[in-house]
């Protein structure tokens, strides 16, 4: 059953305490990693073997699969992933950076480039469930940076299939190429490049705790996103909402993973014991009961404030990925929103709509991160280079400024480089 706490009568680290992976993977991905870039293609097919139980003789979907995959997906699923594409297009084109340019004095000219990856690499998770949203959320900002070519890896079946739903998220979505291949090897492959798998310039997509770790072991060698922790929700509630809503919602989060967390900061003790009784009434009917039930036992909480602004500013400290605000006029209290990943405002505004359609993107901070990280973005897809131009009498007026400030640090070279033109 999930535990309240009230606020000020329990420890700050039972408050705030988040749940922390234990198992310890760094040796066996180092491991992996150094297998692929010594062997590539054939430590794939190897570790593919292994881990999914499939024996591959090509790692690249076909246009074929591809197509009877399309063909293969209900009608209707297709036109709810159009909808969905179409609203993440819409939020993410908004985000797109233009370059720059400052010339208003004489003979100078400054200004800023912003330029697209070449290569991006999503990776998609399977297993347990299938997530044609990551496909769509991370290749079409991609897409809209104008990224060259877009490439996923996503673990095959042990019939050495994708799920269908993938690939017409992938078709739907423009993806360039897509590669029958997860884990950290999946990581590595794009970190590196293999005879088949191309190497990227970013990596992109949550994973497990093998993927993660990967992905943190070649960043350097590549960009990544994020380093993703378990699944967060947040809900802040006034204790007006039904509580089957927020039940529901909290649950919805503890199906995940069961290091996932689930909390909810209320400032109404009634409203928690209804809550908690309301988990215990539907998570019976969830098909994923067992991994809600650990998920809810032992990383769930509801803790009670004196007051809706403590459980705004216990939100805040938590930094959480996807946040809630269930209250009467929730835009009143946005601008008091200062650390999360997402926020859902209103008591009709679940964090599955998120989730799927709405348009915001759901790779998003976890971890507390949400401090200092931003949700996936266009940004994501570019970088940007700066440039300088000055005349000769654009120089000769700051030479000596310039030369001074090198001085200043001791760097006699640079004061030289600007003041030898001018001897």
């Amino acid at each position: 059953m999930i535990k309240i706490l009230k606020y000020g009568e329990v420890e700050n680290k039972d408050i705030f305490s988040r749940a922390v992976p234990k198992i310890n993977v760094e040796s066996i991905v180092t491991e992996i990693i150094d297998n692929v870039k010594r062997n590539g293609d054939s430590a794939l097919f190897t570790y593919c073997e292994k881990f999914d139980k499939a024996k591959l003789t090509s790692l690249e979907v076909s246009e074929q699969e591809i197509e009877e995959a399309f063909e293969s997906v209900p009608t209707e699923f297709i036109e709810i992933l159009k909808k969905a594409a179409n609203n993440i297009r819409k939020f993410h084109e908004k985000q797109v950076r233009n370059s720059f340019i400052i010339n208003d004095e004489d003979g100078i000219v400054v200004g800023q480039k912003v330029i697209p990856v070449d290569r991006a690499g999503l990776y998609v998770p399977g297993g347990t469930a299938a997530y044609p949203s990551t496909v769509l959320m991370d290749s079409i900002p991609a897409k809209i940076a104008g990224v060259k070519e877009v490439v996923i890896t996503t673990p095959p079946s042990q019939k050495g299939k994708i799920n269908p739903v993938i690939l017409a998220a992938a078709k739907i979505a423009g993806v360039d190429k897509i590669f029958k291949v997860g884990g950290a090897q999946a990581i590595a492959a794009l970190a590196f490049g293999t005879e088949t798998i191309p190497k990227v310039d970013k990596i992109v997509g949550p994973g497990n705790a093998f993927v993660a770790e990967a992905k943190k072991q070649v960043f350097g060698n590549v960009s990544i996103d994020m380093i993703a922790g378990p699944s967060e929700i947040l809900v802040v509630s006034d204790g007006k909402t039904d509580p089957k809503f927020t039940a529901a919602d909290l649950l919805s989060q503890a199906e995940h993973d069961k290091m996932a967390s689930a909390v909810l900061v209320t400032d109404s003790m009634e409203f928690a014991i209804a809550v908690q009784q309301e988990i215990e009434n539907q998570l019976p009917m969830l098909e994923r009961q067992e991994i809600a039930r650990e998920s809810i036992d032992n990383n769930g909480k509801i803790i009670v404030a004196d007051t809706l602004g403590m459980a705004i500013e216990i939100a805040n400290e938590i930094a959480p990925e996807h946040l809630e605000l269930c209250v009467d006029n929730p835009f009143d209290y946005l601008d008091k929103i200062r650390h999360a990943g997402s926020v859902f405002m209103g008591r009709y505004c679940p964090e599955s709509l998120g989730d799927y359609y709405a348009g915001p993107n759901h790779t998003l901070p976890t971890s507390g991160t949400a401090k200092f990280s931003s949700p996936l973005s266009v940004d994501d897809f570019v970088k940007k280079t700066q440039y300088t131009y000055y005349t000769e009498n654009a120089l000769k007026k700051v030479a000596d400024d310039v030369a001074y400030f090198a001085k200043k640090e001791g760097l006699t070279a640079h004061a030289k480089s600007a003041t030898i033109r001018f001897e």
